[in-house]
């Protein structure tokens, strides 16, 4: 090993900046780690919506996966906008030939302006082909919902929602509670049996938060390349996602990005 921490992101540009591999890649650069990339889609989009995509071919996908990972190595991964079947099966099967074992699955189904970032029926392809070889998945609550096929109202229904997706195959869950109401943001982590660990945070007031899932998961996936055990890995980014939010951009005419390097006391004035 050379000791330097390689993460690897499989998914959507989004051409904004504020989400997708962009998001994931900075997250990387912020927390230390080597960022690598494997698209999965070309969306257009900005601060205000997904305007349309356009998926590759799973197997370009694949071919992207195994170029890094025969020459670089990849010590963790995340994967996030799966545009299709073909995308998700090939993604599967690149998992599994090149022995990714610690993969987050961001469970990337719609953006935040209500646009499809995955064909329907691609969805239980995701279920059975890749949830079973994630470390970990981390829905919001609309994807908790659409996923188990029940609302989710108070802290109860996340935990048994959580419970269900356990049994689709991973092996840990994290439901992101920012989408219930109250001054407190609560994600849950379960990873089997009757304990439940869960994650407190404040809400911050702003309507920056483009590409917060994509961040959250994204520095989990950085701290696991790290060697982080994984409860302090959550624990960690949640920290970082927590900050980068706080000091959100108020740039273009939406909902503007995070600020993914908050944590860098240099600018680029200084060198």
């Amino acid at each position: 090993m050379d000791g330097v921490p390689k993460a690897l992101t499989i998914a959507g540009s989004d051409p904004s900046g504020g989400a997708g591999i962009q998001a994931d890649l900075k997250t990387f650069t912020a927390l230390g780690v080597y960022g690598m990339s494997a698209i999965t889609s070309i969306t257009v989009q900005n601060t205000k919506g997904v305007l349309y995509r356009k998926d590759l071919p799973g197997q370009v996908v694949y071919d992207q996966i195994k170029a890094v990972a025969q020459d670089l190595g990849v010590d963790s991964a995340k994967t996030g906008m799966l545009g299709n079947a073909d995308i998700v099966l090939n993604t599967a099967k690149a998992v599994k030939d090149f022995k990714i074992d610690r993969l987050v699955v961001d469970t990337v189904l719609k953006s935040k302006s209500g646009f499809n970032l995955i064909e329907e029926e691609a969805v239980q392809t995701l279920l059975r082909e890749l949830f079973p070889l994630a470390l970990l998945i981390t829905p919001n609550i609309p994807e908790a919902e659409f996923l188990c096929g029940e609302k989710i109202q108070k802290l109860r229904d996340i935990e048994l929602c959580a419970k269900k997706l356990l049994d689709m195959g991973p092996r840990a869950v994290l439901i992101k509670g920012g989408h219930m109401e109250g001054e407190k943001v609560i994600d849950v982590l379960y990873t089997g049996g009757e304990e439940f660990h869960y994650f407190v945070g404040d809400r911050v007031k702003t309507k920056n938060t483009h590409g917060t899932g994509c961040t959250l998961s994204a520095s989990i996936t950085a701290f696991l390349a790290k060697g982080y055990e994984f409860y302090e890995a959550i624990s960690r980014a949640k920290i970082y996602t927590q900050k980068a939010i706080e000091n959100s951009l108020n740039i273009g005419h939406g909902a503007g990005p995070l600020k993914h390097y908050w944590n860098v006391e240099r600018c680029a004035e200084d060198f």
